[in-house]
């Protein structure tokens, strides 16, 4: 039987293990918004670590929506905090209030809402623009000292937010088809950051600047190598906490 003390001790040990995550959305669907089976694994990953997962988005319009059927831009745009909650059945709150005091590390899962509602990267690629609470949240959680997680294309913010950084999106050579999104690569080195190779399985830890990433959906592959490959990145934020 525990001594009064020793509970108290106990007690507290297990308040400081609580890890309380921010996961930032760019939408629902992979052409326009957050990818549902990244956003998907993230959550299961950090659920089963027992972290407290609390979801942002940016309160805007979308670059533009697309039919995902078709591939096509719909006439009618929509809303990017508005499509996130389709993600996180309705309980996701303005980018504009995630503050880094609130939390002990943030995660962007990709998709082309990265690149499209979170920077202008589909577009302007290297000389792209950061949404400008996007930049602030990179910037506070980095000069925090606080991890940063992403996956598929969002290592592109972390490389033109964070100067030197290093990340990984796969391959920086296509292999057949295999990864087709090889050239993103280029922009990463040309943003001013490193590029890692590294298979889909597996992630890049950037231990000076507490940046974890892993390609996702960079490559064309089984889905639960892509699952098995966010886990490794959410466990090694969730070790640098």
């Amino acid at each position: 039987m525990l001594r009064p003390t020793s509970k108290l001790r106990f007690l507290h040990s297990s308040v400081k293990l609580q890890k309380n995550v921010a996961v930032v959305l760019s939408g629902c669907g992979v052409y326009d918004g957050t990818e549902v089976h990244e956003s998907s694994a993230v959550l299961v990953h950090l659920s089963r670590a027992g972290a407290e997962i609390s979801m942002f988005a940016p309160d805007k319009p979308q670059m533009h929506t697309m039919n995902h059927l078709k591939g096509e831009p719909m006439e009618t745009n929509r809303n990017v905090l508005e499509e996130s909650a389709r993600i996180a059945r309705g309980k996701v709150q303005p980018l504009s209030d995630l503050k880094a005091t609130g939390f002990d590390a943030v995660i962007f899962p990709g998709g082309f809402g990265a690149a499209k509602n979170l920077s202008s990267f589909a577009v302007d690629g290297d000389a792209m623009t950061v949404d400008k609470d996007v930049e602030r949240v990179l910037q506070d959680f980095h000069t925090a000292q606080k991890p940063i997680g992403l996956c598929c294309i969002a290592p592109v913010l972390a490389a033109k937010v964070i100067s030197g950084c290093e990340v990984t999106m796969g391959s920086d050579k296509e292999e057949g088809g295999k990864w087709p999104f090889s050239g993103a690569a280029s922009g990463v080195e040309a943003m001013g950051a490193k590029h890692i190779v590294k298979p889909v399985h597996e992630s890049h830890v950037d231990v000076k600047n507490r940046i974890v990433t892993t390609p996702a959906f960079m490559c064309e592959t089984a889905i639960h190598e892509i699952f098995d490959g966010i886990g490794t990145m959410v466990e090694g934020v969730l070790k640098l906490i």
